[in-house]
C-alpha cells in the first residue's frame, strides 16, 4: 500500500528533477504538491511527474498541508533560513545540502528549528546511497575489521553551466560538492579533530569561486581520511576516475561512483572488496541502484519516520548536520590561513 504521507516540494530546479522527483517516483512517494518562485518551471515538473497541485505562492503550499506533510526545501543555501521562518511550528522538513552557506547561517536554522519544534534532516543523500550501504554493511559485520583509512578521489569533468547559482558565490566547490564526502567520512567516523583545506579555481572557470579541493580530516594517528576532487579533468574519459577506498585490518572495499563521469548521464558503479580470511584478490559485488536518485530516497525516507513517531530523531537531524557544516567552516578557514612558508624557517 502507498504511504499517505504528503510530501511538497519547495523549489524545482535541476536537482529536484533529476533526483528528488525520479527518487520519490521508485520509491513511490506521495508528492502532493509544489512551489517554485519561477511558476512555469514548477508547471513544467508537475507535468513531467504528474504533481496534482502546483502553488502560486508559499503561503498557498503552507495552507494546503497537514498533519501528515513533510516539506522537501529544494532551494540554494542562502534562501534556506528564510524558508524555514515561514514554515509553522511542530512541521517536518527535508533541507536540501548545505545548511545554509557558513556555519552562523547553519547554527541559526538550527536555533530556529529548536525554537519552532521542527523536526529537520538535511539531505546528506551520500550517506544512503546503495553502495554506502552495503559498505556500512561490511564495516557493522565486522568484516573489515578496525577502519583505519578513507580516500575519496574525484577527477572528473562536471558541467558547472547546469547550476546557475553557484555563479560567483564566495564558496563553490566544498560546500556544494566536498560537503558529501565531509559528512560521510563523519557518518563512518565521527567528528574529526581537525580538518586541513586548500580549495582552488581553475582559469576556465573563473565566474566558480573554487573547483579542486584538498581536504585533510585528522583523526589522529592512525587513522588516515583524505577527499582529492579536480572537477576540470576534461581530457577525455580515460583518466576520469570517481571512487570511494575504506580499508580495515581485516580487508577493504573499494567504490567507483559511476554517476559523476560524463554526468548527468552517467556510467556504471562498481562495487569491489577484499577480505583476508576469505579471498586473495579483489571481489565484485553487483550493487542495486546508485547515489543519484536512489540514495535520495533513503533521506526522506528518515523524515518519513520522524513524521510517524514524535520520538524519532533522523540520523540526518539538523543536530548531527550542524557538525558536518562546522567541519566545512573548518576546511575553509583552513583555506584562508594557509600552509607554513619553508623559506620563513631557514636561517
Amino acid at each position: 500500500m502507498r504511504d499517505q504521507t504528503g510530501i511538497i516540494i519547495i523549489g524545482a530546479g535541476a536537482v529536484v528533477k533529476d533526483a528528488h522527483l525520479p527518487a520519490y517516483q521508485i520509491a513511490d512517494y506521495n508528492v502532493i504538491g509544489i512551489f517554485d518562485m519561477d511558476l512555469e518551471k514548477a508547471k513544467n515538473l508537475a507535468e513531467l511527474f504528474k504533481i496534482p497541485n502546483v502553488f502560486k505562492s508559499l503561503d498557498e503550499a503552507i495552507r494546503y498541508s497537514n498533519s501528515t506533510t513533510v516539506y522537501d526545501v529544494a532551494v540554494p543555501g542562502k534562501e534556506v533560513f528564510n524558508v524555514l521562518e515561514q514554515i509553522p511550528k511542530d512541521s517536518v522538513i527535508l533541507i536540501q545540502k548545505p545548511m545554509g552557506e557558513n556555519l552562523k547561517t547553519a547554527q541559526e536554522i538550527l536555533n530556529l528549528c529548536r525554537d519552532k519544534q521542527i523536526k529537520a534532516g538535511v539531505n546528506f543523500q551520500l550517506r544512503y546511497a546503495p553502495f554506502i550501504s552495503k559498505a556500512r554493511d561490511f564495516i557493522i559485520e565486522g568484516k573489515l575489521g578496525e577502519i583505519h583509512d578513507i580516500e575519496i578521489n574525484v577527477n572528473v569533468f562536471t558541467p558547472w553551466h547546469l547550476w546557475d547559482f553557484l555563479k560567483n558565490i564566495p564558496r563553490m566547490e566544498i560546500l556544494y560538492h566536498s560537503i558529501h564526502y565531509i559528512d560521510l567520512v563523519r557518518s563512518f567516523l565521527g567528528n574529526p579533530m581537525k580538518v586541513y583545506a586548500k580549495s582552488i579555481k581553475h582559469p576556465e572557470c573563473k565566474n566558480l569561486a573554487q573547483v579542486r579541493s584538498n581536504i585533510i580530516m585528522d583523526y589522529g594517528d592512525f587513522i588516515r581520511a583524505n577527499i582529492l576532487t579536480n572537477h576540470n579533468h576534461g581530457y577525455s574519459q580515460k583518466y576520469q576516475r570517481s571512487f570511494i577506498k575504506i580499508e580495515g585490518t581485516k580487508g577493504a572495499i573499494r567504490i567507483e561512483i559511476g554517476v559523476l563521469k560524463d554526468y548527468p548521464k552517467g556510467r556504471d558503479d562498481k562495487f569491489e572488496y577484499i577480505l583476508y580470511d576469505e579471498n586473495e584478490d579483489w571481489q565484485e559485488e553487483k550493487i542495486n541502484g546508485t547515489w543519484f536518485p536512489h540514495a535520495f530516497i533513503g533521506s526522506m525516507q528518515e523524515l518519513f519516520k520522524a513524521r510517524k513517531n514524535n520520538n524519532y530523531i533522523p540520523n540526518n537531524s539538523v543536530e548531527d548536520c550542524i557538525h558536518t557544516m562546522a567541519a566545512v567552516e573548518a576546511a575553509y578557514i583552513s583555506n584562508q590561513k594557509g600552509g607554513v612558508d619553508p623559506s620563513s624557517l631557514e636561517e
